[in-house]
């Protein structure tokens, strides 16, 4: 197996990768969310994300096995176990299939009535919302099916071409959005019609590249009855804590619906479009650090394995804020810029959602890819699901008294900051990391530098007038400030040693 300062490099080099990957994605893909706010209007866009969440629901199946899957596939090689690594992957294709045929029927059934008897859509626009429900369930498919090929990727640690099919598609995307403007039918229909196609070849992209490069992905049937039984019960345990997920989700959105109108879940819509872009630029850095948690574990190297935990919640906290907080302050003119057309509720949505990405997300990913590691997992999701189910039901009740609609995510907030601490319990349980060390390596760091950071930028827009000049000011002041901050107290004595290397290497590279 790599040495520990191999692995390093290689995730560094990983890390690298992602980031140019993410930095183009992020702008490229909050441009196309501007360009189709405009071309199909705030009514428009907010059916489309409250339709498309009906199908997103049954992300409760698939995402309990994409989850599986990537474990199973990244576990095996961590093993070196080629005939079993096979198994695993024809054993996950067979089951991708099957969940899928599943889901067009419970779709096309109980998805069809939803929306067109108990939904809050305009009845002059109930047929493209039909057309809109069709093609995100094949949108979904193509996904579905994708995924043990993608896994496959991410597991080889071949983050060069994830990036660039990545690329490639926020581009056709973008392409997407533009040709709206030239649609010779209804221009939701349209989209949602062009969305599918482009699905269909980011599909076949992912699949010949991968059967091309990995011995293992070359499909072949296999009924392997113990692979099968390993993945279907990880992957059923696991189904409880998505369950979960798409209820505080897609979930929350028809409740907003249903109590509210489609504004508001446009607005609602903006917010999340711009909060998965600054989490994917932060998942740049945690995939890379994933597959090696998950090998380390799978070689017994406990000591690497508890470090790497700390180290990725530690080290993408700190991206986190580098991003997060200058966008939170600035919110207001940055979204100005970016839509033209801000709906209401769209920067309080976005400023809120930031601290349940930081809880649910940032600092919790390396906790969960320990767990699933070990690939026993049930008292950890049942342990989850029971805390963090909660958020559906206190919102409806809160929507119930008469409560605005911001207040589902300080509901989350509060929720997921319990979830965190029932996590930390169960990795102490089950690999042995003491909850101590990820305290003092992780929160008791990252929480102060946070604050800090927060406050010393936050005052700006007390002493200066909203201005393009103001923002680009208030992102340099916060990108220095916390830089320093999180030199000066957010590392050790060898993380600070290895900056200085790294600075000093580049400054002797630029004298020469």
């Amino acid at each position: 197996m790599p040495s520990n300062s191999a692995n390093n490099k290689r995730i560094a080099k990983n890390t690298l990768l992602l980031y140019v990957r993410m930095a183009f994605l992020m702008i490229v893909s909050l441009f196309t969310s501007r360009v189709i706010l405009q071309a199909l209007g705030v009514e428009d866009f907010g059916i489309f994300n409250v339709v498309g969440g009906i199908i997103s629901m049954f992300t409760i199946l698939s995402g309990s096995l994409t989850n599986a899957i990537t474990r199973f596939i990244t576990f095996e090689l961590g093993k070196n176990n080629m005939e079993r690594l096979k198994s695993v992957f024809a054993t996950s294709v067979n089951i991708q299939l099957g969940i899928s045929f599943l889901i067009v029927l419970i779709a096309e059934v109980i998805g069809l009535w939803f929306l067109n008897h108990e939904m809050n859509i305009p009845a002059e626009r109930i047929e493209a919302a039909n057309v809109v429900l069709h093609c995100s369930l094949g949108i979904f498919v193509f996904n579905l099916i994708s995924v043990p090929y993608n896994a496959a990727i991410i597991a080889h640690e071949q983050m060069g071409a994830y990036a660039y099919i990545s690329i490639l598609d926020i581009l056709l995307k973008l392409v997407v959005a533009y040709a709206i403007n030239y649609s010779p039918i209804d221009c939701l229909s349209f989209y949602a019609l062009l969305l599918l196609a482009e699905a269909a070849f980011i599909r076949m992209v992912y699949g010949i590249y991968s059967k091309r490069h990995f011995e293992e992905c070359t499909y072949s049937f296999t009924h392997d009855k113990t692979v099968l039984k390993e993945m279907t019960k990880f992957a059923g345990w696991n189904f409880l804590g998505a369950g979960a997920g798409t209820l505080n989700t897609q979930g929350v959105n028809i409740l907003m619906n249903i109590y509210f109108n489609v504004s508001v879940n446009a607005a609602r819509g903006i917010a999340v479009q711009a909060g998965a872009a600054i989490t994917q630029f932060v998942h740049s850095f945690t995939t890379a650090v994933n597959p090696q948690i998950t090998k380390s574990y799978a070689a017994g190297n406990s000591e690497y394995l508890f470090s790497l935990i700390c180290r990725s919640a530690k080290f993408s906290t700190y991206l986190f804020l580098l991003i997060a907080i200058p966008l939170v302050v600035e919110a207001p003119a940055i979204f100005g810029l970016w839509l033209h057309t801000v709906p209401d509720h769209a920067v309080i949505f976005f400023r809120l959602s930031v601290l349940g990405i930081l809880m649910d997300n940032v600092l919790a990913n390396p906790l969960m890819t320990a767990i699933m590691a070990t690939g026993d997992i049930k008292k950890y999701q049942v342990s989850v699901t029971l805390v963090g189910a909660l958020v559906f039901p206190l919102t409806w009740l809160s929507y119930h008294i008469g409560a605005t609609p911001e207040w589902t995510y300080i509901i989350y907030f509060i929720i997921y900051c319990l979830v965190l601490a029932v996590r930390l319990r169960i990795v102490k349980e089950k690999v042995g990391l003491p909850i101590h060390r990820y305290a003092s390596e992780v929160l008791l760091k990252v929480v102060p530098i946070g604050l800090i950071v927060y406050m010393a930028v936050a005052m700006i827009p007390f002493f200066f007038s909203q201005s393009i000049s103001r923002m680009i000011g208030t992102t340099l002041w916060s990108t220095l400030f916390s830089c320093s901050i999180i030199f000066l107290i957010g590392l050790n004595a060898g993380e600070k040693r290895l900056v200085e290397d790294k600075v000093q290497a580049v400054i002797g590279k630029f004298r020469k």
